[in-house]
């Protein structure tokens, strides 16, 4: 058996939707989702009956008089205090974590599963995507982001190694394996490369506000993909093409 440290690193944080005067927050590390609730207070309240104010209880006996506990106003205070805790779902590292539309559900993704989760719910997880192989040695590709559309709450993205992106909807089945469109731009015979696959992989997905469009983005350039479109991207902004000369020595050092 082997124990891993968890890195204290935060990979992702999503915010969800106000529904009062508090915040609150998904985060996850390599491993584990918490809930956070993010609030201030600036008011105290003072004048208990049946406890002092450093809070220990009073002897009822010496309680003679009651009185109505007053609001004073104090220095601000910010609270962070985590509400659940998502745990042991993944065998491999959390890389993105999504909040549904429906404010009710998010998913978590790691290198080869995706996972649906309920908010109220810590103890059990829906897996909706898996690309394990069967053979570990065969292994291709891995999921490298996952992302749902902003307003249709059936319908995810997730981005990978292989510079794909794969759009689902939970409609068509409980196991998303089946894509509903796959977005890839075939790659020019002419830039052909040794470094062409290791910069093809997708490091980030997202959807535009509307939910029309899908943003990509590789090693070198951003690419705007209109969802009703997969032959190829509507855009493409090359971000980094001074390192593709370049490109030997940062794969020399790791970058």
């Amino acid at each position: 058996l082997k124990s891993l440290e968890i890195e204290e690193k935060i990979n992702k944080i999503r915010w969800l939707k106000r529904k009062n005067p508090a915040h609150f927050l998904l985060s996850t590390n390599d491993k584990t989702v918490k809930l956070w609730k993010v609030s201030e207070r600036d008011k105290r309240v003072e004048g208990y009956n049946l406890k002092e104010e450093s809070g220990q209880a009073r002897d009822p006996s010496t309680i003679t008089a009651l009185r109505v506990p007053t609001i004073k106003p104090m220095e601000l205070m910010v609270e962070a205090s985590p509400r659940r805790i998502f745990a042991n779902a993944h065998t491999y590292h959390i890389n993105s974590i999504s909040v549904n539309s429906d404010q009710e559900t998010y998913l978590s993704a790691d290198d080869l599963r995706i996972n649906l989760w309920h908010l109220e719910i810590t103890d059990q997880s829906f897996n909706i995507v898996d690309i394990k192989p069967a053979n570990m040695e065969e292994l291709t590709e891995v999921i490298t982001a996952a992302e749902f559309h902003p307003t249709e709450c059936s319908v995810f993205v997730y981005s990978s190694s292989k510079g794909t992106v794969r759009l689902c909807d939970m409609r068509a089945s409980a196991l998303c394996d089946k894509h509903s469109k796959l977005f890839e731009e075939p790659e020019d015979p002419t830039n052909r490369s040794f470094f062409s696959e290791i910069i093809s992989s997708i490091s980030d997905v997202k959807f535009s506000h509307n939910g029309r469009y899908l943003i990509s983005r590789d090693y070198l350039s951003v690419k705007v993909w209109d969802l009703l479109m997969d032959t190829k991207p509507v855009e493409t902004y090359p971000v980094h093409e001074y390192l593709r000369s370049k490109l030997c020595s940062l794969y020399e050092n790791d970058c």
